[in-house]
């Protein structure tokens, strides 16, 4: 029997108060790719794929994508959020830690979602997105991080990040305008 393949497409902490040093450099950058998130998970779910957000829980612990916005939003925030704001038929989980695998229900929900091809964006690329792609990695998905649709807090930061999942993670990290469904 043929494992399915059903996409899904991981958007890290995308949802972001952007309060912290390096925040405004970061949020500038995530403002750019909100725009290439948004076309992929577009063609990700016009595939029968799936969209889940897996974000930090800013003290509220609750996976309340609609108290998290609200209390994330400000002046550096407010356009990414309204971009990319969750869809009645995504996923929302928050996360403890760097890793989206790290004391959540992700891998349990890709199963059921029969996932093996997971596609990978969010911020920062050299922490949580690293950390998640490496817990990715270690579980047997196929992945692909498309590179136009990470930031990092620098971008040798992000150069780094990339390679380390090129080279050692066997990630697919080409531009997101590349990648198509069969």
């Amino acid at each position: 029997m043929t494992k399915p393949n059903r996409p899904v497409l991981l958007i890290i902490d995308m949802i972001n108060d952007f309060q912290f040093d390096y925040g405004p450099i970061l949020a500038e950058q995530a403002n750019h790719i909100s725009h290439k998130i948004y076309t992929l998970k577009r063609k990700i779910k016009n595939s029968s794929g799936s969209v889940i957000y897996i974000n930090d829980h800013y003290q509220l612990w609750q996976a309340d994508y609609q108290k998290i916005a609200k209390k994330c939003k400000n002046n550096l925030s407010e356009k990414i959020i309204q971009k990319l704001y969750p869809e009645d038929d995504d996923y929302f989980l928050i996360k403890p830690k760097h890793s989206a695998f790290y004391g959540t229900a992700l891998n349990t929900l890709l199963f059921h979602l029969q996932c093996s091809e997971l596609y990978i964006t969010g911020v920062a690329g050299n922490i949580c997105v690293l950390f998640t792609a490496n817990d990715a990695y270690m579980r047997e998905y196929q992945l692909f991080i498309p590179q136009d649709c990470i930031a990092s807090n620098t971008s040798d930061d992000n150069t780094y990040a990339l390679r380390m999942m090129e080279n050692v993670l066997k990630a697919n990290t080409q531009p997101s305008d590349q990648i198509s469904f069969s």
